[in-house]
Parts: structure tokens; sequence; C-alpha cells
């Protein structure tokens, strides 16, 4: 009975690793000025559940974001760009 259990629980567990495949999106955005501004995306981007990583690139305007869309969408994390102050806009080809 042990061994059924812990088969049971590894087949659930893997199906749910399988099941959560990460995706990536670039997201352009409007009135990133200086070094700042990265630390202020950065922030807003910690409170959005099921980001995995963040890369913020104030020269080229960008922030690349990779998420578990079981957890959020391309349009929450672009909502939490704008609303700490700079519009976000999520490239047409998702990078």
């Amino acid at each position: 009975m042990r061994k059924w259990i812990f088969g049971l629980t590894a087949v659930m567990w893997t199906a749910t690793a399988l099941s959560a495949t990460p995706k990536k999106v670039v997201l352009d955005i409007e009135n990133m000025t200086c070094p700042a501004c990265s630390i202020t995306i950065g922030k807003a981007l910690e409170k959005v559940p099921g980001i995995t990583d963040k890369r913020v690139d104030a020269k080229a305007a960008t922030v690349t974001v990779t998420f578990d869309p079981d957890r959020t969408s391309i349009p929450v994390v672009a909502r939490a760009i704008t609303d700490a102050g700079f519009p976000a806009k999520a490239r047409a080809n998702g990078g």
C-alpha cells in the first residue's frame, strides 16, 4: 500500500511540474530614463505571483520576464509595470 501511495504521489508531482511550463515575454517600456527606474520596475514585478525571472535593460528600455502561465499572464505583468509609472507593452512575437 505504501508503494502505491508513493507511486501515485510521484506521478501527480511529475504531471504538475510538466503542466507548468514557464513562458517568456519581452516588454517595451516607456519613461525608463535611469538605473533607479530599473529598481522600481523590479520591485513592482516582485509583487506579481508566478514570476520566476526578470531582466530589466535600461539602455534598451525593455524588460524580459519568465513566468508561470498558471499563476499570472502577460496583461497582469504589463499592468504591474504600467501601474509603477512605466507604460509597458508586450512585443507582438513575445520576444
